[in-house]
């Protein structure tokens, strides 16, 4: 089973991907915990490209391209191994963050992603979980971890709140993978909730 976590910069999904893959783990399966960008090493290398810097460094378009080398080894050298050994796979973000960031709300380009996508890539996840929080929130949340790798934090309040609409929307458009997770709540009144609905998919 391949699950993803979603959500603009400081929701959540990080630490619910954690969360989501420790109690899997307690329940006796076998769980592989990646991310993107990154995963791989191959794709660690580029999410320095990706995520530190100007925020204005890349155009949307080179984005899209330098995101889907990193996702294209990610999946050959990570996801695909994982699923092959009958591993549960939990990453924090996949290819419905490009679809959002880059094909929706920093450029029209939504048909080139899915292009590319099913070109390169060719499948979705099982199931996706959408954190959505308040954007002012989540940004102040992301800005404190002071962590270096906030450019996309740095396009500002607006940015998140047009990425706050592009999940919703990706969410409506995809309902039987999508599902839209409250994030306005503390991690561990969450966190049973996605758990929960994991576990009656795997039964």
């Amino acid at each position: 089973m391949f699950l993803t976590l979603e959500g603009i910069d400081g929701s959540g999904k990080s630490s619910q991907a954690k969360l989501l893959a420790a109690s899997l783990r307690e329940r006796g399966h076998s769980v592989v915990l990646t991310r993107e960008p990154g995963g791989s090493p191959g794709a660690e290398e580029i999410r320095k490209l990706l995520v530190e810097g100007d925020p204005n460094r890349w155009s949307p378009e080179t984005e899209i391209l330098l995101f889907y080398a990193a996702r294209r080894d990610h999946v050959e050298r990570t996801i695909l191994p994982a699923l092959e050994r009958g591993d549960i796979v939990v990453s924090d973000r996949f290819a419905d963050s490009t679809r959002v960031y880059q094909g929706a709300v920093r450029s029209d380009l939504r048909e080139t992603v899915d292009a590319i996508h099913e070109h390169m890539i060719g499948f979705e996840p099982d199931r996706t979980f959408i954190i959505d929080m308040d954007p002012e929130a989540a940004l102040s949340r992301g800005l404190a971890r002071k962590s270096g790798e906030d450019r996309f934090e740095d396009f500002g309040l607006d940015f998140q709140h047009r990425l706050r609409d592009g999940f919703k929307s990706l969410a409506k458009s995809a309902p039987e993978r999508c599902l839209l997770i409250d994030g306005n709540r503390p991690l561990d009144e969450i966190s049973p909730k996605i758990l929960s609905l994991t576990l009656e998919m795997l039964e």
